[in-house]
């Protein structure tokens, strides 16, 4: 393992926690603040809708997000509290767009125990004080002075130690809270108590109520003139403030989430676990409550915070689906639905298992996740790339290259695409409905092949054939002079910029010519030892229209070689090394550092950096995009250069920080790519790929590709088995009401291809998929999908039986070939030396693959190791066995051949509650536990004593920040959660303040 490593997330966290909306940025604008994880995204609303404005990290995991307005302040300040009892208040700078840190503090006690339902941070809507309820029994105070600032916290005993929820109340003389509690029979109470802020205690407050729905557990504080609270129950929801109680029975559910609607809180928005959404009205006669109504809307993702927005526009954020923004109709569709959604905020958590695959088989890998929970779980393909958008495309078939050209020099748009083949070359154009067709540039030799076409200074077209080169008249499209090759011999390869062309004919001869106007002058000719395989003279200096130096790749000594123009007089020969011709040479720069890219016939990549002054090629580095040869084009997108690489795995050379990075583009092979900015088609790229011509606009550069596959029921594992390029995945489907049945379990086969249900296999009642491996055994040719199943009682604390399923795919179906009772949950299946072996509660088991005397198979015990808590999770490497417990952090076991037994080889002693380990290299081994740690330990093969040998060193620490459960724990680093992170020597991780 290298003693230095950069660790970095492709994607920020998606799962939305928390929103509030308020005047945060200017008193006259309306601001949308999104909590996700640990950052903070404000927006703004607009009238083409949400305007990105600031996307801030935060050092912590969001708890607690609240906005308030202090006395004589004109708009709003924002509190943050993190689940690690650190706070800030947070105001905008208008004059520098950015944000102020107004105060900031720590609220941790010595001492109190965690409260198991979460932290509560509340403020009182006068901003007297802020209230959080973090330890079991206390709730702190943190005051507010006259001026606004924020005083010295302090604590308050509170009697309800079970709190479910806490609420200011409205408009009352002196501070007063509402607390939903449950007592210790399990019955609910509501109590109010009065913040005595001088004495620092509480005062009996002016209401209470006992005996609530036993599914009470949501408080919705209502504005004056109303007054009071909403208590959200199960199956009632109940208005009360003291000197009056109304209630209405609702459908069995459980509310998740709810938006006040209108200032006076005579409505508001819930939504349940089910994404059910309601609209719950109070009716008053403007100063008394008459009663409560509830009317259902539609159906959303199941929120987890919904904001109100303006003019019946909602934002539905939610951790278990899609964010979204919504409309609410005033009449329903076609089903009876009021809701429209309007916008889908892609949201890949929670994810609970992936597997990397290679789909498309171009040797780029895709995560395939289980993300999402309960309706809303689906798969997501993600993958990193380039996406070309298509906005046209032709058939056409024996594309051998493309050009775009222009109508003058000054156009600010293309005109033409030519397209070139073996025998011909057509020439395109837009029409005035936007069409590509067919015309003529007279000038042009279209009954041959075209080897290169560009643009030339006083508005003249250059077209380059085997025979000739012709200048033509952009305007007139006649042709205004001919340069034609010497008797006997013809060009093979040529290039040419605004104002030079170069090309080379049979022989080894090498011609440079200038355009001038009206004219076509050859300047110089040379005589090379062998013959040219490409060229190149891509202006890169201070002339964007002339170029100093030709790049010219050569047959038979494979080098490329730097002539000077016009003079060509050879200034630098590089050997390339092996048998492969360079089929594709580029001059280009990236942020003002000039380069030499070199495109070899087995689709490598060397690239140089040039000195343009001396000519000198230094820092020659290599690099694979592919397997077949490379054509190498420069293009511009948002005033930036690129570079496409056309080939079997198209790629987009780009540069960052004065570094080159190559990014995989989603499409197949890719002959021959241009660019083509045209007025219908601003920006866009002409890609000619298999038999089809597509003009394409390109899109963001370092982006993830996400693919939904909406599954409808929660998938918890995942597996991909190549030979029948299918998908194993094991499911829940949840009931949509409290009356249905309990959730059914499934392991389903999908294609691989299409992502359909092509064959299901239905579990027994109470049984669990746990663990899915596709695997082949020693003596058996057969591949086979194992999975490791437990039978889920209500009535036992851990499972006491489960069940190992072997499955073979045939005809697209599930054949069930074997099963295996077990005495316990099977959490892990390894495939292990032909063998599988499984974790089944405190267990480590290995069955070998035995053939019956009636030619069946049966999977039989061979050996197990014991000594564990919970063995949870498995990886293997060799004969060495690695095991994340539940409580005993990492141990790592060895199976022994000779005596057909696992032995535990050594282990950490530290406490961990693991949530995944992974094998790294044979002596270091990565594991992450529930405090959001990643930590890394090594094996002391070297130690001088046993007892030093049987003990795992803790090497490397690491603070995550997100919980770490995926079945690759290297990968998921970096494809889940959090924020950019870089990690430091083994003996010295950190988490970066990025």
């Amino acid at each position: 393992m290298s003693a230095w490593n950069y660790v970095v997330t492709a994607h920020k966290p998606t799962n939305v926690t928390h929103s509030c909306v308020g005047n945060f940025t200017s008193p006259q604008e309306l601001n949308l603040i999104i909590a996700k994880c640990t950052r903070i995204e404000i927006h703004l609303l607009t009238p083409q809708g949400l305007q990105p404005m600031l996307d801030v990290p935060i050092y912590g995991r969001i708890a607690t997000l609240e906005l308030f307005r202090p006395h004589g302040e004109a708009q709003d300040f924002l509190f943050i509290a993190t689940e690690r009892y650190k706070f800030c208040v947070l105001q905008w700078d208008a004059d520098t767009s950015e944000l102020v840190t107004r105060a900031m503090g720590d609220v941790s006690d010595r001492i109190g125990r965690p409260t198991d339902n979460g932290q509560i941070g509340i403020i009182d809507p006068d901003c007297r004080l802020i209230g959080l309820h973090l330890y079991d029994g206390l709730f702190k105070v943190i005051p507010f002075d006259n001026r606004g600032q924020l005083k010295e916290a302090f604590n308050i005993r509170l009697e309800e130690l079970q709190v479910l929820d806490i609420k200011f109340l409205y408009a009352c003389s002196k501070p007063t809270i509402v607390v939903l509690y449950q007592d210790n029979k399990d019955a609910r109470h509501v109590k109010t108590y009065e913040v005595a802020l001088k004495e620092k205690d509480f005062v009996e407050g002016p209401w209470s109520h006992n005996n609530l729905d036993n599914g009470a557990s949501m408080l919705i504080p209502v504005p004056m003139p109303l007054g009071g609270v909403i208590i959200i129950g199960e199956e009632t929801i109940v208005y009360c403030n003291g000197s009056a109680i109304k209630a209405i029975p609702t459908r069995p559910s459980i509310t998740k989430a709810y938006g006040r609607v209108d200032a006076d809180g005579s409505r508001y928005l819930l939504s349940d676990y089910a994404g059910l959404l309601h609209l719950l009205v109070i009716t008053h006669d403007k100063e008394r409550v008459t009663g409560l109504k509830i009317e259902f809307l539609g159906e959303t993702s199941i929120a987890s915070t919904i904001s109100y927005l303006d003019n019946a526009f909602v934002f539905v954020g939610s951790s278990f689906g899609d964010s979204q923004l919504i409309k609410l109709n005033l009449h329903p569709n076609s089903r009876g639905s009021y809701v429209e959604v309007l916008e889908r905020y892609v949201n890949l958590g929670p994810i609970v298992d992936f597997c990397v695959v290679d789909l498309e088989r171009q040797g780029q890998g895709q995560v395939v996740t289980c993300s999402g929970a309960y309706k809303d779980g689906s798969l997501r393909i993600v993958r990193n790339g380039i996406g070309i958008n298509e906005q046209a495309s032709v058939e056409l078939q024996g594309i051998k290259g493309m050009w775009s050209l222009r109508s003058s020099t000054d156009d600010q748009y293309d005109t033409f695409l030519v397209v070139s083949f073996i025998s011909e070359t057509r020439i395109l154009a837009m029409n005035l409905d936007d069409e590509l067709e067919e015309t003529e540039i007279e000038g042009f030799c279209s009954e041959v092949q075209t080897l290169f076409c560009h643009d030339g200074l006083h508005d003249q077209l250059v077209q380059v054939t085997a025979t000739s080169v012709r200048l033509v008249s952009a305007t007139s499209r006649a042709l205004l002079k001919e340069w034609s090759a010497p008797p006997g011999f013809s060009v093979n390869v040529a290039t040419a910029n605004a104002s030079q062309v170069l090309l080379a004919t049979g022989g080894g001869h090498l011609v440079y010519l200038e355009i001038g106007d009206g004219k076509l002058n050859e300047v110089k000719h040379a005589q090379l030892e062998y013959e040219v395989s490409c060229l190149d003279i891509n202006p890169i200096g201070e002339d964007p229209n002339c170029s100093q130096l030709a790049a010219v790749g050569m047959w038979t000594d494979m080098s490329v070689r730097l002539y000077s123009l016009p003079g060509l007089e050879l200034i630098t020969k590089e050997q390339l090394g092996g048998e492969i011709i360079p089929r594709s040479v580029l001059l280009c720069a990236f942020e003002g550092v000039s380069y030499l890219l070199c495109a070899l016939g087995d689709g490598h990549l060397f690239n140089f950096v040039l000195n343009l002054s001396t000519g000198e090629l230094t820092d020659r580095k290599k690099v694979s995009l592919g397997t077949q040869p490379i054509m190498l084009r420069t293009f511009t997108s948002k005033n930036t250069t690129y570079v496409f690489a056309a080939s079997d795995r198209p790629t987009v050379i780009y540069s960052s920080n004065k570094k080159l990075l190559y990014s995989n583009v989603n499409l197949k092979e890719v002959s021959h790519m241009c660019p083509f900015n045209s007025a219908a088609f601003p920006d866009s790229l002409s890609i000619a790929k298999e038999g089809e011509l597509t003009i394409g606009t390109i899109d963001d550069i370092q982006k993830l590709h996400i693919r939904t596959i909406p599954l409808g029921e929660h998938a918890r594992r995942i597996c991909h088995q190549e030979q029948s390029r299918t998908f194993a995945i094991c499911s829940v489907k949840y009931p949509q009401s409290t009356n249905e049945d309990s959730e059914l379990h499934y392991i389903r086969l999908l294609d691989d291809q299409t992502f359909e249900f092509i064959s299901t296999y239905n579990l027994d009642t109470y049984e669990h998929g746990c663990s899915v491996l596709s695997c082949s055994f020693a003596d058996d040719s057969n591949v086979y999908y194992c999975v490791g199943t437990a039978y889920v009682l209500p009535e036992e604390n851990e499972p006491t039986k489960g069940r190992i399923l072997v499955f073979i795919v045939e005809d697209g179906k599930l054949q069930l070939i074997a099963e295996k009772e077990t005495k316990g949950a099977v959490y892990s299946l390894n495939a292990f030396n032909g063998k599988l072996l499984a974790a089944i509660n405190q267990k480590i088991q290995l069955y070998k693959w035995m053939l019956r005397d009636d030619g069946s198979r049966e999977l039989q015990s061979e050996c197990g190791h014991h000594g564990h808590i919970l063995a949870l999770y498995v990886r293997t490497r060799g004969d060495f066995i690695v095991v994340g417990d539940l409580m005993k952090s990492i141990s790592l076991l060895i199976y022994k051949h000779e005596e057909s037994a696992i032995e535990e080889r050594a282990r950490d002693y530290n406490a961990n509650w693991m949530t995944e380990v992974e094998i790294l290299d044979d002596d270091i081994y990565l594991g992450a536990e529930n405090s959001y740690n990643l930590f890394t330990v090594r094996k002391n093969s070297e130690a001088a004593t046993d007892e030093e040998r049987g003990r795992l060193e803790v090497v490397g620490e690491y603070h995550l920040g997100s919980l770490s459960t995926d079945s690759d724990m290297v990968l998921l680093s970096c494809v889940c959660q959090t924020r950019m992170w870089v990690r430091f020597p083994p003996s010295y991780l950190v988490r970066s303040t990025v």
